[in-house]
């Protein structure tokens, strides 16, 4: 029996929203390779990502249809509801093969079964997982099809959250905490980094208030001494010193559904540069926070962040934020909105953002960041743990 992670009343709503939004664009289907996407339409979980897969939801067709791996076609059996016509599996010959066969080679058939052979079919061109090789076997297979490209079409549809994925947010932030608590607490001079991120994982999986957490779509990310200037480094074997800053970035995770959080720490008492630059970035974060309220759009809020931070002398015009929630790796993000000068995205009840405005220079940098619902009211950062600098 599958398991259920939402009830049939909220896949019903997600393949309604997203059919409109094909029939605005006049389209017979889509070829859904996005890994959240695929989660979002029909619950499918499994690292099966590393070879070809796809939902395929068809305008004259209620159900999607997904299509994988033979032996991942159990997976399929237990993480949706779909029925068994609409779960297709390849033959494994298909990866990896040495006599020419690529699983678009099956997909076309499914397609040729669908009846849109010749229709106009949605691709998600710029998705991780959809290969040049994809794209350009799917043109040689359908001749008579026209290809459109829909990257984000699934993505807006996943902008506005329901009342269960928020809830499962909430979950991943009482995750996050714990982790984050976690990892402060193993960070002192002579430890190595790999140990704090040991303690960051154990407290990613051991998850909070009796429910477990799933794996990030992002590892934990944690540079440190004259490496804080570059926020996406990971751990090593290098053992911390005395006068190192520390950036730690994570994010626990409930179902897929992430609340990433961030906070700087330094090893030892820091220096008053530090100290200035973490006010700053504090004093900004809230006062973008204290800037969302549905209406605004997003580069108001990046706008309330800049001109803070202008006060004290600093600028810096780059994005502080962006649309997440489902993820699966490579990242968290939906890549749909940001918080950035010049999107005009109107904020909506329920919408997610991740704000991580960072001062990054040569020398260190600083990250203090919250994950935000928008609400009527305002914004509800998700997770409750101090926005402060840090020091062991």
């Amino acid at each position: 029996m599958a398991r259920q992670i939402f009830d049939d009343a909220e896949y019903d709503r997600r393949i309604e929203r997203t059919s409109d939004r094909m029939a605005e664009r006049d389209l017979d289907a889509i070829v859904v390779t996005d890994p959240a996407n695929m989660n979002y339409l029909t619950g499918y979980d499994g690292w099966s990502f590393y070879v070809h897969q796809a939902v395929v939801l068809a305008a004259e067709r209620e159900e999607p249809v997904w299509v994988g791996r033979e032996m991942d076609a159990n997976g399929a059996r237990a993480t949706t509801r779909l029925s068994e016509e609409s779960i297709r599996a390849y033959s494994d010959d298909h990866v990896h093969s040495p006599v020419d066969l690529h699983p678009m080679d099956y997909l076309t058939g499914v397609l040729e079964e669908l009846d849109v052979a010749d229709g106009r079919i949605g691709l998600e061109m710029d998705a991780a997982y959809f290969t040049a090789k994809s794209y350009t076997r799917l043109q040689k297979n359908l001749p008579d099809a026209s290809f459109e490209d829909t990257t984000l079409l699934v993505n807006w549809v996943r902008i506005e959250k329901s009342s269960q994925e928020l809830e499962y947010m909430r979950q991943a932030a009482r995750i996050s905490e714990n982790a984050m608590r976690a990892g402060l607490d193993a960070i002192e001079a002579g430890v190595p980094e790999y140990e704090a991120a040991r303690a960051i994982y154990d407290a990613l999986i051991g998850g909070a208030d009796g429910y477990g957490g799933d794996y990030p779509a992002i590892v934990p990310l944690m540079p440190s001494g004259d490496h804080t200037g570059t926020p996406h480094l990971t751990w090593t074997d290098r053992e911390f010193e005395e006068g190192d800053p520390v950036i730690i970035e994570l994010s626990g995770c409930r179902h897929r559904y992430h609340s990433p959080l961030a906070r700087t720490t330094f090893v030892g008492d820091p220096p008053a540069e530090i100290e200035r630059t973490a006010e700053v970035v504090v004093d900004g974060i809230e006062a973008a926070l204290d800037a969302v309220e549905p209406g605004v759009t997003c580069e108001a809020v990046e706008r309330a962040w800049r001109e803070t931070i202008a006060a004290h002398g600093i600028e810096k015009e780059d994005r502080i934020g962006y649309s997440m929630g489902l993820g699966y790796p490579p990242d968290w993000g939906e890549h749909t909105a940001s918080l950035r000068p010049g999107d005009e995205t109107v904020l909506e009840e329920d919408m997610t953002f991740h704000t991580i405005p960072g001062i990054w220079g040569d020398d260190f940098g600083v990250e203090i960041s919250e994950t935000f619902r928008v609400t009527s009211d305002g914004a509800e950062p998700l997770a409750e743990f101090p926005r402060t600098l840090f020091s062991t």
